[in-house]
This record gives structure tokens, C-alpha cells and sequence, in this order.
């Protein structure tokens, strides 16, 4: 992938509509801004969304604490008192819940500022900006980014504005942190494959959920359509969950996101095809959805397209289903990434055997 200017913004927009941040009116000055380096456009968006957050309120919660008082202070630990013999010295052992802003989305957003600062290649009014955020989170305790357990970052509504935020630190600490040179950490100047996927897949989803939701865009699990009469070991069978299925007025396309540094595979002799996987996931997918065997469930390979000279390009029609793979170019401008992500709509409106190509 090319990391020049036009892909950077376009990862912004993508970040913005993954992790639901994306307003309607569509004036947010960091999409339109140019940045040479992602470090710069993760150490922007962190900028200007903490200082917001700070002129909002940094989040709060209850921690609990436990301490030695000479007061009694929310619930008495009696077994802990006793222990410690605290009683004796007038003195009791307590546990209390404090409102505090050191939670762990806040340790988070501490954690991966630092790492920004010492390690990534940002440009020095952005790492000054970012120093300058530090003191607000003097309070909360610094952590190791590995320890970090993001799955128990909840959102509610008191903290929603940390979603973008937060995504950002996972993808800086998920997808820029896996080298070590000497002993010294040093952040990749590009997202991993995983990373990328990730956020691929996380985008397409909330694309079509933001300007679609009539189609109700949502990744689903699909049932084996299997004959019950004769089934035996069928719990072995493995799980079919799809990324993403549109559907229209009893029509269904499943779109598998596929973000490969190669898009295609050479066979013995040099023909270049679809990866055979990937085209027998989507048509397993299709098949078994297609309860009623008509027709209406069609399947799609949307990868994002490489620098290769050939690209997934097929629109064929097997045993009645419609089977496609295409490219989505990141690399363009957001405005040809979003026609052709609405170009796919028409898999729902046109029949099984339509030429869907413009």
C-alpha cells in the first residue's frame, strides 16, 4: 500500500466511520488535511480529541479503594480489621469508592500519548502539543501498552466520545508496535496486515450501516443447510460467520472482506485466479443461505486492491447463485472509494445473472 498523502486521509475516514464518529455534516478539518506520516495523523486526531474531552470533562468513575481510616468510610472490612488489628489503635479498615478520572480508558489514552512521544515519528509541534495534554492526566496511572485488555473497554453514554480515541491507541498499539531494535521500542511506520483487515472489514460494516441502514448491514451467522435425516458429527462442522450482509426486499448479498498483499494466486502454470479459499468460502456462504434454492442470495469478494497488475475482477453465476470478486483502490479519492462502494449496492437491485460492471 502507498502511504502518501491521499491513502492517510482516506485511513482517517475509514477510522471515522468504524469506530462511529462520522457526522452528517461532514466539516471535520482533519479530513481534509494532508499528513505525511500516520504517527502525525494519530498524533493529531489524539490532540484534538483530548483537548476537547479536557474542556468536556475527562471521564470519571468509582474506583474502589481500601485503606486503614480512623473514620468509618463507605463498608467496614471486618475480616480485614481484624486482621490488622486495626480496632485496637481506634483505627478500622475500610473499602470506599473514590471519583476518580484515573479509569481505564483514560490509562489508555496516557499509556499510548507517551509512547508517541518517545517512540514514533511525529512532527515536533505535534510532539509538543502532545506533552502538553500529560499534566491533565497527572493523576492516572501509566501502563505498560501490552497489558493493555481492550475488550473490556465498555462505552456508554458518559464516555462515547472515547470511542475514535480509543481506537486509535489500539491500532497504534495493535497494528504499529511489533518491532524491537536493540533493546528500544520502535513503531512501524505502516499498520500490519492484521490491523488493516481489522479496520477494513470494521468500515465496510459501519459504511453501509451509516448511509444504508434500510439494507440492515450487519455480519451474521449462517447455518449449515445440511440433510437432518442423515446428519451424524454435525456439531464438527465449522462456524460460518460472514463480515458483512446487505439485504432488499428479499434479496441477500454477503460481501467477505478480504485485505491481502496479494489478491490473487498463480497456479502450476502461471495463470494468475481467485484464491481457491476464499472462493469456496463465498459460495459455502451463499449455497446455505439460499434456503429456498432461487436464486437470491448472492456472494461477494471485495478486496482491497494491491499494486499488482492483475486484480480480482469475476462476476459469474454457479448452480444459480451470483459469485463476484473485486477490488476496492484506498489509494483514490474518498469521493471515487465512496461511488464505488455504492456501485455494489445494485447487487441487490439488479437480478442473479445482471452485468453489474458500469
Amino acid at each position: 500500500m502507498i502511504t502518501g498523502p491521499i491513502v492517510i486521509r482516506n485511513i482517517y475516514v475509514m477510522m471515522a466511520y468504524a469506530f462511529r464518529t462520522l457526522s452528517r455534516a461532514n466539516n471535520d478539518p482533519i479530513a481534509t488535511e494532508s499528513f505525511d506520516h500516520l504517527h502525525d495523523l494519530f498524533a493529531e486526531i489524539l490532540v484534538r480529541g483530548i483537548n476537547r474531552q479536557i474542556k468536556q470533562g475527562l471521564h470519571r468513575d468509582y474506583i474502589r479503594h481500601t485503606g486503614v481510616l480512623s473514620t468509618i468510610r463507605g463498608r467496614i472490612d471486618i475480616t480485614g480489621t481484624v486482621t490488622t488489628r486495626s480496632t485496637g489503635r481506634g483505627r478500622v479498615v475500610c473499602e470506599f469508592d473514590e471519583y476518580e478520572p484515573d479509569t481505564p480508558h483514560n490509562r489508555v489514552l496516557k499509556s499510548v500519548i507517551v509512547l508517541l512521544i518517545r517512540h514514533g515519528e511525529v512532527a515536533k509541534r505535534r510532539r509538543e502539543q502532545l506533552r502538553k495534554l500529560l499534566p491533565y492526566l497527572e493523576e492516572v496511572t501509566l501502563i505498560s501498552p501490552e497489558s493493555i485488555r481492550w475488550d473490556t473497554l465498555t462505552y456508554h453514554r458518559a464516555n462515547a466520545s472515547y470511542r475514535l480515541l480509543l481506537g486509535v491507541c489500539e491500532l497504534v498499539v495493535h497494528g504499529l508496535l511489533p518491532t524491537y531494535d536493540a533493546g528500544n521500542t520502535k513503531l512501524t511506520s505502516w499498520l500490519s496486515d492484521d490491523a488493516m483487515s481489522s479496520l477494513y472489514e470494521r468500515f465496510l460494516r459501519e459504511y453501509y450501516s451509516f448511509h444504508h441502514p434500510d439494507l440492515s448491514p450487519k455480519g451474521s451467522v449462517l447455518s449449515w443447510h445440511y440433510d437432518h435425516s442423515s446428519a451424524f458429527g454435525a456439531e464438527q462442522l465449522p462456524a460460518m460467520r460472514t463480515d458483512l450482509t446487505l439485504r432488499k426486499a428479499g434479496r441477500t448479498l454477503i460481501i467477505d472482506a478480504k485485505y491481502y498483499s496479494r489478491s490473487m494466486q498463480s497456479g502450476m502454470s502461471g495463470k494468475e485466479t481467485v484464491h481457491s479459499a476464499h472462493l469456496y468460502q463465498i459460495l459455502a456462504y451463499a449455497k446455505n443461505a439460499d434456503v429456498d434454492q432461487n436464486g437470491s442470495v448472492s456472494g461477494l469478494l471485495l478486496y482491497a486492491r494491491t499494486e499488482a497488475a492483475k486484480q480480482p475482477d469475476l462476476d459469474v453465476v454457479i448452480q444459480g447463485n451470483r459469485i463476484g470478486a473485486r477490488t476496492l483502490d484506498l489509494n483514490c479519492p474518498w469521493n471515487e472509494i465512496s461511488a464505488e462502494l455504492e456501485s455494489i449496492v445494485r447487487w441487490l437491485e439488479d437480478d442473479a445473472v445482471a452485468n453489474w460492471k458500469s
